[in-house]
């Protein structure tokens, strides 16, 4: 069975600065059979991920960007519709990387068959997927939590702070996270456990923040940038571990940000409180992957570990879900129910 027409959403135009509706297209192509080796894939679902503003920019980063006319990346949950591989068959649910369209012509190579009975299988795009890993990658070879130590993570209702914070409390530390609303405020101590939580848009942020560390703040999970790195930043002991894994508060900037350069000073402090600063994707600590998900899958089964899913339906939503999502309008892990 073959699909004789394929949607897609391409990029249109790249942006300058923030997203917007016109910068994607809707379109339609013919989609042909599946050759010799290959499989006709179904997307089920799709992740929209903060990373894709930046492969949607001219600036050159650690992976090759989306080209004006070519489908938007991501990644997805696909049925195997036809196969002519023979490492699947037809009904076969796939994790896969088809991007912002609803059927791909796959060679086979970057697919993983996922199991509907071990778990939901929106969670490979979340929780037991590339956010989950991220988290528990990030934390753990960066940041090294030890018990009784204080751990801040920024954006802590997402699918990646969420889990950075509950893997902190399953090791012993005192875990505060920081999130944009006082819903996800709630979420974060009634639903996650953390120790604190704050909201990021508190006019008294820094001084409520100074009171829920009062021993200061070992490792900082870094999603954010802005003004919550300025409250976090004084109060960084020495040997800190910074985990940068992103910086959404300056994915839309078109030009370096208003005031003093902040540089001699964060290199001072570098140097006398001895700070580790990494950055990091997710790809560099690929070896890790079956120690993460043996760890998470069983922290899940535990309810140790607990994940949100937002939901939109339809391929034709991606782009204003995406573009909400850029200011913190999603409540979790941001998915696209392509098909059903």
């Amino acid at each position: 069975m073959a699909a004789q027409k394929n949607r897609q959403i391409v990029l249109a135009s790249r942006p300058e600065g923030e997203p917007r509706p016109e910068n994607f297209r809707l379109v339609e192509s013919d989609l042909g059979t599946a050759g010799e080796g290959q499989l006709l894939l179904k997307t089920l679902w799709l992740s929209l991920d903060p990373y894709m503003r930046g492969r949607i920019s001219a600036a050159k980063s650690y992976a090759r960007g989306v080209e004006p006319g070519e489908v938007m990346v991501g990644g997805t949950v696909s049925e195997v519709v036809a196969s002519n591989n023979p490492r699947f068959a037809a009904g076969d649910i796939v994790s896969s990387y088809s991007g912002w369209q609803e059927f791909e012509l796959s060679d086979g190579k970057a697919l993983q068959k996922l199991d509907s009975k071990a778990a939901p299988v929106s969670t490979a795009l979340g929780v037991l997927g590339m956010p989950g890993m991220t988290a528990y990658a990030g934390l753990l070879t960066i940041g090294q939590p030890k018990e009784g130590e204080t751990v801040v993570v920024a954006a802590a209702s997402g699918p990646v702070g969420s889990a950075v914070g509950q893997i902190a409390k399953i090791k012993g530390c005192r875990t505060v996270g920081i999130a944009g609303g006082a819903d996800k405020v709630r979420y974060l101590i009634d639903e996650l456990g953390f120790d604190a939580a704050l909201d990021r848009r508190d006019p008294d942020l820094k001084a409520k923040l100074a009171a829920a560390c009062p021993k200061g703040i070992d490792v900082y999970f870094e999603n954010v940038g802005g003004e919550v790195w300025d409250a976090v930043f004084p109060l960084l002991n020495n040997f800190a571990r910074i985990p940068v894994c992103g910086l959404i508060a300056h994915y839309n900037d078109t030009e370096a940000p208003a005031g003093p350069d902040k540089t001699t000073r964060l290199m001072r402090a570098i140097l006398t409180k001895r700070l580790t600063i990494r950055g990091f994707i997710v790809t560099d600590f690929a070896d890790q992957a079956a120690a993460f998900r043996r760890d998470m899958g069983q922290w899940l089964q535990e309810g140790k570990i607990k994940h949100r899913e937002d939901v939109v339906d339809g391929l034709a939503a991606a782009p204003e879900a995406f573009i909400g999502m850029l200011k913190g309008k999603n409540f979790g892990k941001l998915l696209v129910r392509v098909a059903r």
